[in-house]
């Protein structure tokens, strides 16, 4: 049975192929009820804006019911390890997935990271318990290490703004301030979406906050040219995309406090005007939400060369192809 946990774990036939049948619903709004008499059950741990509209949307749009479970609002706790349950949670993840299953054709969950855990959350220890528990296939729509959806959208929304050929493209991502510490789910999917595009790609970071060593040689092996460095003008020069997102880095686990310190220092990491005119007319992407003045300044949000919000349109496109690809296909 074909899970959804992150794309590294497809083709790269299948991931070029969902890259184009996103394309393809971008076109084609409202195509014929492919997923009809099919249902999906979407789990939230965490909060959401985006990925629920747009798989509840999706799932609709293709014939399909979808509903919606909000952890701790909607349904009560869910523990996950193999200790006594004496705590305030009230059923074991292994049993409500396993239920959950029996009643739908397909799942969604959103768990993000812990920030307990480390190596926990990087060999995803929860989702993977989830996918072994389901019954059917599960979509993983943000989990601690990844998110494929974003992922999908990210490619896409490229894909079309190079017209069919990103390849070879300067593809800046470039941490940002922010007011807390963040996952690096997104970063992670952005890093490995853009070198499995052929991008030549520049990591622009605090020496304080480097994304996993193994997420950095794991886009490495797809042949595209990955460098690092901590002088973000010098890697803004020439770009021909800027894609901005804050993170916490490893150090939110160790040591959060001199996170939050190191954090703060760099403030002068916000995406403006002045570093954008460093490139080659970059576009400008964020996964959203974003903090106005904070990450970026308004005016580049509100500058032709921003696309953020195609971006964010084609979330609802490639919420469809993996819908089709994992209800269909398989």
């Amino acid at each position: 049975m074909t899970h959804l946990l992150d794309w590294q774990y497809l083709t790269d036939a299948q991931w070029q192929q969902s890259i184009e049948r996103a394309l393809y619903f971008a076109q084609n709004r409202r195509p014929e009820s492919i997923l009809k008499g099919k249902s999906i059950g979407l789990l939230f741990f965490n909060s959401s804006l985006r990925t629920r509209t747009s798989m509840e949307l999706a799932a609709h749009e293709l014939g399909a019911f979808a509903s919606t479970l909000n952890v701790g609002q909607g349904t009560w706790g869910f523990a996950f390890g193999n200790e006594p349950m004496f705590g305030g949670e009230a059923e074991h993840i292994e049993e409500a997935i396993g239920v959950l299953s029996r009643y739908y054709d397909a799942l969604g969950v959103r768990l993000f990271a812990s920030f307990q855990d480390y190596d926990a959350d990087k060999a995803e220890v929860k989702m993977n318990t989830i996918l072994n528990a389901s019954a059917k296939p599960v979509i993983n729509l943000e989990s601690a290490f990844y998110h494929p959806c974003q992922a999908l959208a990210d490619a896409a929304t490229i894909t079309q703004h190079f017209n069919g050929n990103p390849q070879g493209k300067k593809f800046v991502l470039s941490w940002a301030p922010h007011p807390k510490a963040l996952p690096m789910a997104v970063p992670n999917s952005a890093l490995l979406q853009a070198a499995r595009l052929g991008m030549e790609v520049v990591v622009a970071r605090p020496e304080t906050h480097a994304l996993d060593a193994d997420i950095m040689a794991l886009a490495r092996s797809y042949g595209a040219n990955v460098t690092e460095t901590d002088n973000q003008q010098e890697a803004f020069e020439g770009a021909e995309v800027i894609y901005a997102k804050a993170w916490g880095g490893a150090l939110s686990y160790t040591n959060p406090t001199m996170e939050e310190y190191f954090r703060r220092q760099n403030g002068n990491w916000t995406i403006t005007e002045e570093k954008m005119k460093l490139t080659q007319e970059a576009a400008f992407m964020h996964c959203l939400p974003v903090r106005r003045d904070v990450v970026v300044d308004t005016a580049v949000l509100k500058s032709a060369n921003a696309i953020h919000l195609n971006q964010a349109e084609f979330r609802l496109h490639a919420q469809k192809a993996i819908l089709e690809r994992l209800m269909i296909k398989g």
